[in-house]
Parts: structure tokens; C-alpha cells; sequence
């Protein structure tokens, strides 16, 4: 009997795992800076800002303001502003709310990402096995209702229900967050669930710590994934290795 003969629910995280940024923020910033006449930022300064005020802003409004009822525009207003401060940039209101509107735009669509070519196909194929398929992820209201739809990775044919912190107030490594997956599935036992993703904290671990089946992709050769596999983790290269190994006869994580 194969791996996938005992398992009714398979959840998938997003971004390294079904999809990946294209290019650097610093593109981003500046197509946003340029469309009001001003000349690039300095690419590490705004990354190292941004990855500062978005870790702030994630500590004292997580899950995109949901607690607080943060609209997301305005939560993702304060970040951006609050990385081009942290990177030395200053700009007047009029000139920064066009900017943040570019950037706003631009992240609510499917122009920065790009699909692993071995995402749909094995979407597809898990649900045509009878799988039920559900999306974890650290993420706004936008990736179910805008970006992964344009990125063909609808609900209804990839996937069959999503479960996104900004909309549930919950974020990985909580492993709530996977509670609330195998509710969505329809009561799965966990012993009948696996999760797929692309970190050892947020999805691997809390994963298995309620009783899921759970493997790591290890699309990138992080230099991290010899330490998963030294702490017993299954770690597949891509979405092609994972569909044999699930047709394997053996549950070995």
C-alpha cells in the first residue's frame, strides 16, 4: 500500500513551497519610486528596513491586525512607511501615498511571484486521487481572493479550502493554525493529515506536534536541511519527488 492510500487531507504552504518571489523588494520600491520621478532607493537599505519594520509590525500587530481590527491597507501603510524611514527615506505624505499606492497594487497582484512548474500539476493530481487539499499560510485575505487565483491556483480545482493567519487570527509556528486546517477538512484525524512545507518552525514542527505527517521541500539547497534530515525529517527536493515518494509503500517520517 502506498502513503497516500492512508492519508484523506494533504495542506501545502505557499511561498518557497507553491510559489517564490521574483526578484528583489528593491525592484519593487524602485519601479514605485520612479513612477513619481524620484531615482531608486539603495536596495540593502530598504531591504534591511523592511525586513526591520515588518518584523515589528508582525510582534505588535500580528496577523495583519486581525485582533485589532487593523484594515489591511492601513497595516501594510504603516510597514511600508515604516521601512523607508528605517532605511533613510522621508518622503511628504502626497509623495509617499503615491508610492505606497504603487507597491500596494503591485503585491495585491500576481506581477511579483512566480508558480513552481510542479505546483498545479500536483495539485491537480492529489484531488484526482480523492485527497482532500487544503492551503496553510501566513498570509492576508489578498493570496485567497487575488494572487494565487492569477497565478492559476484556484480554489475548487488546486485546492479545496485555505486557511490564511490574516483571516483566522492565527499564524504559524501556532500550531492551532493546523487545527483549524483538519476542522476546515472536515474533522480529519491528524494520523490521517500530512502538511507540506518549507520550514522546520513553522510548518514541519507544529505540524507534527498535534500528530500530522509532515515533509520539507528543500527547493533552494538551503544549507539548513542537512539538520532537518539529521533530526529525522523527510526532505525532498521538489513537488515531483514528493508525488513519488507518496506513491511509495512507506510512511517514514
Amino acid at each position: 500500500m502506498s502513503i497516500l492510500t492512508k492519508l484523506r487531507c494533504i495542506t501545502v504552504d505557499v511561498t518557497g513551497t507553491l510559489m517564490a518571489y521574483k526578484g528583489e523588494l528593491g525592484d519593487y520600491y524602485c519601479m514605485a519610486a520612479k513612477s513619481v520621478g524620484l531615482p531608486c532607493p539603495d536596495y540593502k537599505r530598504v531591504h534591511d528596513g523592511f525586513k526591520i519594520a515588518y518584523t515589528e509590525m508582525v510582534k505588535k500587530h500580528p496577523c495583519f491586525g486581525h485582533a485589532e481590527k487593523i484594515p489591511n491597507i492601513v497595516w501594510w501603510k504603516t510597514c511600508v512607511r515604516d521601512s523607508f524611514v528605517k532605511a533613510g527615506y522621508d518622503f511628504d505624505e502626497e509623495t509617499f501615498e503615491k508610492i505606497f499606492r504603487r507597491i500596494y497594487s503591485t503585491f495585491g497582484s500576481s506581477a511579483p511571484y512566480t508558480v513552481f512548474p510542479d505546483s498545479q500539476p500536483f495539485l491537480r493530481w492529489l484531488r484526482s486521487q480523492g485527497v482532500t487539499v487544503g492551503i496553510v499560510s501566513n498570509a492576508e485575505y489578498r493570496y485567497r481572493d487575488v494572487i494565487l487565483p492569477a497565478l492559476g491556483l484556484n480554489e475548487g480545482s488546486e485546492w479545496d479550502f485555505g486557511v490564511f493567519s490574516g483571516l483566522e487570527g492565527v499564524e504559524k509556528p501556532d500550531p492551532r493554525i493546523y487545527k483549524i486546517a483538519l476542522e476546515r477538512a472536515g474533522n480529519m484525524a491528524p494520523h490521517e493529515a500530512l502538511h507540506i512545507g518549507d520550514s522546520m518552525r513553522k510548518d514541519y514542527a507544529p505540524a507534527k506536534s498535534i500528530g500530522m505527517h509532515a515533509l520539507l521541500l528543500d527547493r533552494f539547497k538551503t544549507p539548513d536541511a542537512e539538520d532537518w534530515k539529521k533530526s529525522g525529517a523527510t526532505v525532498l527536493p521538489d513537488l515531483v519527488a514528493a508525488r513519488e515518494w507518496l506513491t511509495s509503500d512507506r510512511l517514514s517520517d
